[in-house]
C-alpha cells in the first residue's frame, strides 16, 4: 500500500510531528469517524507514545478543522459536512492550479523523481485490484508530492490542509462513486506536464481535477 506521507521520516520527525500525521491520517481517512469522541490516552497507547506529543498533536488538528472542542463535553472528530464543499472547492479551483504551474516551473530533481514514481504507481492502478483505502492513499501522496514541490510552504500548507477536508468528504461517499479509479488516475497526465515543466498544462489540468471532483460528489449525492 502506498504511503500518504512524502514528508521525512523516522528520528528525523519529532514525537508531536509523529503523533500529528499518524492521528491526521486517521482523521482524514475516517478511520476515526466524524463525530466520535478523541481519546488522549488511547491515541498515545496506540502510538506508542506519551500524552504530551498527542496532545500537541491535536492544538494543530483542532487549527485545520479536522478535532472540534465542545466546552465541558470533551474534543471530538469534526463532523463532514457536505455544505463544506463549495467552499473548499472555491479555494481548492484558485490554488490547485496555481500549486500545479509552480510545480512544473521549480520541481528539483528529487521532486520530479517522487513524481515519477507516484506515476508508476497509478500506472499499475487496476480497479479491481486496488481496494478503495488504498486508491485514496494514493491520491493523497500524489497530491502532497505535488505541493511540496512548489517550494511554497505556505501554499503547501493551505492545500495540504483543504485537500485533507476533501478527502474526508470523498471517504464519506466512497461507496457512491462509480469510477474513482478514473478519478486517482487522471493525476497521470498532470504528473507528466509537472515533470515536462509545463506549468500552462499543468495549471488546466489541475483546474479540470478539481472540477470533475466536485462534480463526481454532487453526482452521488
Amino acid at each position: 500500500m502506498p504511503h500518504v506521507a512524502t514528508e521525512p521520516r523516522g528520528e528525523e520527525l519529532s514525537l508531536a510531528e509523529r503523533a500529528y500525521r499518524a492521528i491526521r491520517d486517521r482523521l482524514v481517512m475516517l478511520e476515526i469517524r466524524p463525530g466520535a469522541p478523541i481519546n488522549e490516552d488511547q491515541l498515545a497507547h496506540s502510538l506508542g507514545v506519551g500524552r504530551t506529543p498527542v496532545r500537541e498533536a491535536l492544538k494543530r488538528l483542532q487549527y485545520e478543522r479536522l478535532i472540534t472542542t465542545y466546552p465541558r463535553r470533551g474534543t471530538f472528530a469534526t463532523e463532514v459536512n457536505i455544505t463544506d464543499l463549495a467552499h473548499i472547492s472555491e479555494v481548492r479551483q484558485e490554488l490547485e492550479p496555481l500549486a500545479a504551474a509552480q510545480a512544473a516551473r521549480r520541481a528539483t530533481a528529487a521532486d520530479r523523481e517522487a513524481l515519477t514514481a507516484a506515476l508508476r504507481e497509478l500506472e499499475s492502478v487496476d480497479a479491481g485490484r486496488h481496494g478503495a483505502d488504498e486508491l485514496m492513499r494514493l491520491d493523497l501522496q500524489v497530491h502532497r508530492a505535488i505541493y511540496a514541490a512548489t517550494h511554497n510552504p505556505y501554499l503547501e500548507d493551505t492545500l495540504v490542509r483543504h485537500d485533507n477536508l476533501a478527502t474526508r468528504i470523498w471517504c464519506l461517499f466512497i461507496d457512491r462513486l462509480s469510477d474513482m479509479a478514473g478519478h486517482v488516475e487522471e493525476h497521470g497526465p498532470l504528473i507528466e506536464a509537472i515533470v515536462a515543466g509545463d506549468p500552462e498544462k499543468a495549471a488546466q489540468l489541475a483546474r479540470d481535477h478539481v472540477e470533475g471532483f466536485e462534480r463526481a460528489i454532487r453526482d452521488a449525492i
